[in-house]
């Protein structure tokens, strides 16, 4: 099965994860977790429909019950699974992998997520083995009301350790207080709409009364982000400029990836066209989210990372901040001058989201766009960053690119690039061969990380498609990182 990863479910379709495969791994989740209700949400992509619906089948004929939340963005999994104490949920996505793959992100319970550490092999087994009970299907669903109580009762009872108050249960919600039913009853799939609460909850991070009336390009790239930046707008007083608004699983605009340089002229040229203040752009499933100025200029989420890390470190004095191993020097800098603690942790948001409750941090931030907040079930989300981001702007009054520009100035960077290679392991032996005797420093902790007294570099292969990622960094040199980018791509080439 070569469609599990190292933190979720990626693969081709349909060699490598088709219907059949997918309908297994909802038996395969129900079987290891025994859980009694599941969220289940699904992408725009043209095959996430029928994906997740042979989830929810494998899921019911498990025993489980389903809540599915329909077209949704990741978080929308993560925030439903937390709010509605839930035993767990699954999102159909492949988040900006190409047109021909799709996947699945898991979690279980308070939207802990499953990674390869943490149960997703034994679901890649039972998956492989394929060796089910045959399902109830016509087995009747008897009400147990008594169970139905206890649970509310205990489920009251429960810790949600690092969430606010927004992600308290709300029993009086129908979904919230569902029926139990036998377990060994074919489960039951039925819609949950969990929209308003999720917007209350975003709400709940920033003062609506204090924002400012700003200018806003935002740019969905046809993926799940519009529907709920056209909710949220009813609360804000932004003025928004859509592009690339409807949802379209045909992605006539590109796969919505705004990490690569060629998807980012669309945001760029708006937010010029029309004297915008901001643009904001998303991935498909918009779990991230990226930054541009007022010039039009991509902001790295390198520098957004050390943004929100002061940001929350101003109500949060000496907590404990997380980042990748990707680009750091920034990010410690800056969390280190706020009386925090940076903490290194192994890229992916599986491993993130694990470090992240292990600390008890109260952000965590990937170079990558992700951004991963205590008060949201430790979970990242797209939504979130740029309503701080642009509080902070509104309370600053000043502009996205001055909150940046020391930042970027003080510790130049390449942005990723990716290269594929016929043998990417030895590229990389190749250039720790190369450096070795010249480091100060070597880390290991996600691919080859090298410090040097004036620049590092990381060097990684993705764990979601066939590339070798290279981030370049220096100490205020920004003429020294561009000749040792192309240093390194050359040996890589």
């Amino acid at each position: 099965m070569t469609c599990f990863k190292a933190y979720d479910i990626r693969g081709r379709i349909p060699d490598e994860l088709n219907e059949e495969i997918a309908y297994r791994i909802g038996r395969a989740y129900a079987a290891y977790l025994q859980p009694q209700r599941v969220c289940v949400g699904r992408d725009v992509r043209l095959t996430s429909a029928s994906l997740a619906q042979s989830v929810i089948d494998g899921l019911t004929d498990g025993g489980a019950d389903v809540c599915d939340i329909g077209l949704c963005g990741t978080e929308e999994v993560y925030f439903a699974t937390a709010h509605f104490q839930l035993d767990g949920g699954i999102m159909v996505t492949a988040s900006h992998n190409p047109m021909d793959y799709n996947g699945m992100k898991l979690v279980r319970q308070h939207s802990r997520p499953i990674s390869g550490d943490t149960g997703l092999e034994r679901i890649r087994a039972l998956v492989e083995e394929n060796d089910f009970s045959p399902a109830s299907r016509n087995s009747p669903l008897k009400k147990v009301a008594s169970e139905a109580e206890a649970r509310k009762n205990e489920a009251k009872k429960r810790s949600l350790h690092g969430v606010n108050e927004h992600f308290e249960p709300n029993f009086d919600d129908a979904a919230a207080s569902a029926v139990v039913f036998q377990r060994a009853a074919k489960g039951r799939a039925r819609p949950l709409d969990s929209k308003k609460a999720y917007i209350d909850h975003l709400l709940g991070y920033v003062d609506v009364a204090s924002l400012q009336a700003l200018k806003v390009v935002v740019n969905s790239g046809n993926g799940c982000a519009g529907p709920l930046v056209d909710l949220l707008a009813e609360y804000l007083p932004f003025e928004f400029v859509r592009i690339q608004h409807e949802p379209d699983g045909t992605f006539p605009n590109g796969i919505p990836n705004p990490l690569l340089p060629e998807n980012r002229a669309a945001t760029s040229e708006a937010v010029v066209a029309h004297g915008a203040d901001v643009g904001i752009a998303w991935d498909g499933d918009f779990d991230s989210c990226f930054f541009f100025d007022h010039h039009g200029r991509f902001i790295e989420g390198y520098y957004v990372v050390g943004l929100l890390a002061a940001a929350m470190l101003e109500h949060h004095p000496g907590a404990k901040i997380i980042h990748d191993p990707r680009l750091t020097w920034n990010t410690i800098a800056v969390v280190q001058e706020k009386g925090g603690e940076p903490i290194l942790c192994k890229t992916g948001h599986a491993f993130i989201k694990e470090r992240m409750r292990q600390e008890d941090a109260v952000y965590g931030g990937e170079m990558s766009a992700h951004h991963y907040f205590k008060d949201f079930a430790y979970c990242d989300s797209g939504m979130i960053p740029w309503l701080l981001v642009l509080e902070i702007m509104g309370q600053r009054q000043t502009s996205l690119a001055d909150l940046v520009s020391e930042m970027q100035e003080r510790f130049p960077a390449s942005g990723e690039i990716n290269r594929t290679l016929a043998e990417p392991l030895a590229a990389i032996r190749r250039v720790e061969e190369t450096y070795k005797d010249l480091a100060e420093k070597v880390d290991y902790t996600d691919g080859l990380s090298m410090e040097f007294a004036h620049w590092r570099f990381n060097l990684r292969c993705s764990n979601t498609e066939p590339v070798v990622r290279l981030n370049v960094e220096s100490r205020g040199d920004a003429q020294l990182m561009q000749d040792k980018t192309r240093e390194l791509l050359g040996y890589l080439e």
